[in-house]
C-alpha cells in the first residue's frame, strides 16, 4: 500500500456486507446522508465489499445507489473473503486520506463523521480510532479492550465481566466501561467502527489474512501501537450499532447450527491470535474453555431442571468445538482454508 502524492477525497467509507440487504440499504442511506454533512471542501467516497451475498445485496447497491450524490462503489467477491480480507481489497482500491471501516448494521449520529476527521487531522500520533458504541436502545456497548490475556479471557467465558461492569478488577475487560465518557488511549477497538490513518497501514500492513472472522481488528491494533502509533477512543463519535450484543453469554446460549458455525469461527481466531502473538500460551487458551465448559457440564448435566441439562449438553458441545478448532489450526498455527 503506498501513500498517492493527493487524494481524490477526504475519507473512504469501507462497509462489508453479506447477506445483509435491507439493513445495507439503511446504512447506506444514513452514510450518504451523512457525507453530506461534511464541511466544504471534504468529500467523501463509499465502497461496499460484497461477501458472496445470497439476498440480492449487490445489485441492490448497484441499482439503487450507482445514481447517488456521494461515490457508491462496488466491489462484488464470487466467495465470502471474511472480514479482514474483504476489507483488505477495498482499502487497496481507496482513495480517502482516511479509511473509515463500518459495520453495514452501524450507524453514524449526524455529525459525527466530521468530528472524527477533525480528531485525526489533529492527533497526526493516532494510527486508529474509535468511537462510543451504542444500542439502538441507547445503552453503552463494548467499544475499546485490553489486549487479550488469559485472566480477561475468564473473566469474559466465566461472565463476570458482565455481572460486575464497574469493578477495576472483574471489569476489566472493557476499557472503557466505567467511564465512557473519557478520552483514553487505548489497546483495541471493537470492528464495528473504526477511523484508519493510511500512514499506520503503510508501516504495519493490513488485515492478517489468517483471520476470517474475529480478533483481526485486535491483531490490527496490536501491529500499529507496535509501530509506535497511538489507539484511542474518542466518546464524541457516537454510533448506534445493532449488533454487539456479548457472544460471551455462553450458559443460555442455543446452540444452532449457525451459532456453533460462528462459536469455532471464534475459538479459531483465538488461538491463531494467542499463538501469533503468546506462543504457548495457546494452550493455556484452550485448556481454560475446555476446564470451563467442563466445570459447567458436571454442574449441569445431573440435574433435575431440565434447562440446566440443557446447558449441561452445550457445554458438551463448546468442548468438541473447542477441539475441534485445535485441531484444524493445528494449535494455532494455521489458518484453515477458507471459506471457514
Amino acid at each position: 500500500m503506498k501513500i498517492p502524492p493527493s487524494y481524490p477525497c477526504e475519507v473512504s467509507i469501507i462497509v462489508v456486507s453479506f447477506n445483509t440487504r435491507d439493513l445495507l440499504r439503511e446504512c447506506l442511506r444514513s452514510l450518504v446522508a451523512e457525507c453530506g454533512r461534511l464541511l466544504e471542501g471534504k468529500s467523501a467516497e463509499i465502497l461496499v465489499v460484497d461477501n458472496a451475498s445470497a439476498d440480492g445485496s449487490a445489485d441492490m447497491v448497484d441499482r439503487e445507489f450507482s445514481p447517488s450524490a456521494v461515490s457508491v462503489r462496488l466491489i462484488r467477491s464470487d466467495v465470502n473473503l471474511g472480514f479482514g480480507v474483504a476489507n483488505n481489497l477495498a482499502i487497496e482500491a481507496a482513495e480517502g486520506r482516511y479509511l473509515v471501516l463500518l459495520n453495514s448494521d452501524a450507524f453514524f449520529h449526524p455529525g459525527t463523521l466530521t468530528v472524527a476527521l477533525a480528531h485525526m487531522d489533529a492527533t497526526p500520533e493516532v494510527g486508529v480510532g474509535g468511537g462510543r458504541l451504542k444500542s439502538p436502545n441507547g445503552e453503552d456497548q463494548l467499544s475499546a479492550c485490553p489486549f487479550n490475556s488469559i485472566w480477561h479471557d475468564a473473566l469474559v467465558l466465566t461472565g463476570l465481566s458482565d455481572r460486575f461492569p464497574h469493578s477495576r478488577i472483574l471489569g476489566a475487560p472493557d476499557s472503557t466501561r466505567a467511564h465512557p465518557d473519557q478520552q483514553a488511549e487505548v489497546d483495541w477497538l471493537v470492528g464495528a467502527f473504526l477511523i484508519l490513518r493510511r500512514e499506520a497501514l503503510v508501516k504495519v500492513g493490513l488485515f492478517d489474512p489468517a483471520f476470517f472472522l474475529y480478533s483481526e481488528e485486535v491483531d490490527l491494533c496490536r501491529r500499529i501501537k507496535l509501530a509506535g502509533f497511538q489507539v484511542m477512543y474518542w466518546p464524541d463519535i457516537v454510533v448506534t450499532h445493532l449488533g454487539g450484543q456479548s457472544s460471551s453469554q455462553m450458559p443460555s446460549m442455543k446452540l444452532s447450527a449457525h451459532a456453533r458455525e460462528v462459536v469455532l469461527w471464534r475459538m479459531r481466531s483465538t488461538l491463531l491470535y494467542y499463538r501469533k502473538h503468546h506462543g504457548g500460551q495457546a494452550h493455556l487458551a484452550q485448556w481454560l474453555e475446555l476446564l470451563l465448559y467442563t466445570m459447567r457440564q458436571l454442574r449441569n448435566l445431573r440435574s433435575s431442571d431440565p434447562a440446566r441439562r440443557e446447558r449441561g449438553h452445550e457445554a458438551g458441545q463448546l468442548k468438541r468445538l473447542m477441539k475441534q478448532a485445535w485441531r484444524e489450526t493445528n494449535g494455532g498455527r494455521k489458518s484453515p482454508p477458507r471459506p471457514w
